[in-house]
């Protein structure tokens, strides 16, 4: 079965069409409650405009009209109010009617009372009422007809809800602000995500360059945000190392090539010679000896890499066990020692004043420090001293090992933990893979520590063994 391929879209349109999609629907119910809101606001106005008029219709009664029973009059004028004053979309139906709810007169010859209004209309204490006349929705407004605390009759004003609720311009502006709205908000995400994807397809062509091996990329870093800033510059630095590691690797297979075809060469001239009887004597195991010391070269630079492509793949089982460190690092310091023919370096150990005990892998252990303690004879051009301080703090031990020799340089020092990387000095004085110090950095994180270099000048070098103390 065949895995169906997901179709991808560009950033620019992802993002567009989800936000649209979320900013109409977010319109959609402003809208809708935006229109009731409008409905119902406009409703109570209305209703409050039909209490005034109503109130305004008893009282010019009340001035025009003597005290009394007033049954059979039409007084007309009261209902010429113009339409555009009462605020209305429509002229409500206006009843005049006497305190038994008869009507006396009305503004339109019909309307939804013929000649008598309910009863319940008049009695109830509310001023607005809403009825049901034919399956129809209705307000009634009413106003007292008063004379000296006296009523004599009722103004009742009737319209239907529909009429009342009815809108057109304040929809219309409602519609032109909603379609406005989702104008500028598309506008607004089209521009915004422009502007993140430019950058973004910019660092993916890049990285296009970068697969076919061209790491001479140009980026612009003049981006105002700062995570499009620091994805370009994040780029831009893992580039630069990209080539640096090529220009490395390049390196180390000639590197590699030279150092392997060196000791060979000398070995097949030595054993040639020997073979060929050019020497013969004292002279021929003189030459047996070099050959052997150039094997034990060679031998060693396998071994290193062997080792440090067996910690980088996390193949090394590292047998950590609680020692005294004060015994492990005596231990390692004499190790090296007797290794050493001429007796030409010094070294200065000072223990801890207190025994403690770690974690820790002697063997690997002796590896960092026969490391440290080569490059600092290397340094130190077969003489010199090397002092080794230990420190204890609350939570770890500091094994500092320090060198009076000439130092490593300050453009060097960024990438003496690099595997394969040999400072200029190196490369034609000793021979070697550069894998010294990145095998003796991963050795003590594997231990659950570090190493560091503290300090370097053309005074001597010092670097740091940091191992953590279990106080449970």
């Amino acid at each position: 079965m065949s895995k169906k391929i997901k179709k991808r879209v560009t950033l620019r349109r992802y993002w567009i069409t989800r936000y649209l999609v979320t900013l109409c629907i977010g319109l959609f119910v402003v809208a809708i409650v935006s229109a009731l809101w409008i409905r119902h606001t406009t409703l109570e106005n209305r209703l409050n405009v039909m209490t005034i008029l109503s109130e305004g219709m008893a009282e010019r009664i009340v001035a025009t009209e003597e005290q009394g029973d007033f049954k059979g009059q039409d007084p007309p004028n009261f209902f010429n109010r113009p339409k555009g004053e009462m605020n209305l979309e429509s002229d409500p139906f206006t009843y005049i009617v006497d305190t038994e709810g008869t009507i006396v007169s009305s503004n339109r010859p019909r309307g939804p009372m013929e000649q008598q209004l309910h009863p319940t209309i008049l009695e109830e204490d509310d001023t607005v009422l809403e009825l049901s006349i034919t399956s129809e929705k209705y307000y009634a407004v009413k106003s007292p007809i008063e004379i000296e605390d006296s009523v004599i009759g009722w103004v009742v004003m009737i319209e239907s809800k529909d009429n009342l609720a009815k809108v057109n311009q304040e929809y219309t502006q409602l519609a032109i602000m909603i379609i406005s709205l989702a104008l500028l908000g598309w506008a607004a995400i089209y521009m915004l995500s422009s502007r993140l994807a430019n950058p973004i397809k910019k660092v993916a062509n890049a990285a296009k360059q970068v697969e076919e091996g061209n790491y001479q990329i140009e980026l612009p870093n003049d981006s105002k945000e700062l995570e499009v800033h620091e994805l370009i510059h994040s780029f831009k630095e893992m580039t630069n190392k990209l080539e640096r590691l090529e220009a490395l690797r390049t390196e180390l297979l000639a590197g590699v090539t030279h150092e392997l075809k060196t000791p060979v060469t000398s070995i097949s001239g030595l054993l040639q010679a020997v073979k060929d009887d050019v020497v013969a004597g004292e002279e021929s195991k003189e030459f047996l000896k070099i050959s052997l010391q150039e094997t034990e070269k060679m031998k060693k630079m396998v071994e290193d890499l062997l080792a440090f492509n067996q910690f980088a793949a996390n193949a090394v089982e590292v047998n950590q066990a609680i020692h005294n460190l004060n015994d492990v690092v005596e231990d390692a310091v004499h190790s090296w020692q007797i290794t050493q023919d001429d007796g030409s370096i010094n070294i200065n150990l000072t223990l801890l004043s207190e025994p403690v005990e770690i974690a820790i892998d002697p063997l690997r252990f002796q590896q960092i420090i026969t490391n440290l303690f080569n490059n600092a004879k290397q340094a130190m051009e077969g003489s010199g001293n090397i002092t080794i301080d230990m420190y204890k703090h609350p939570d770890h031990i500091v094994i500092q090992v320090a060198d009076d020799g000439g130092g490593i340089p300050n453009d060097e020092q960024p990438f003496i933990f690099e595997r394969f990387y040999r400072g200029e000095n190196k490369k034609y004085k000793v021979r070697g893979l550069g894998l010294g110090l990145p095998l003796s950095k991963m050795i003590a994180n594997a231990l659950g520590g570090d190493l560091v270099l503290k300090q370097s000048s053309h005074e001597g070098t010092t670097f740091r063994l940091l191992f953590p103390i279990d106080n449970s």
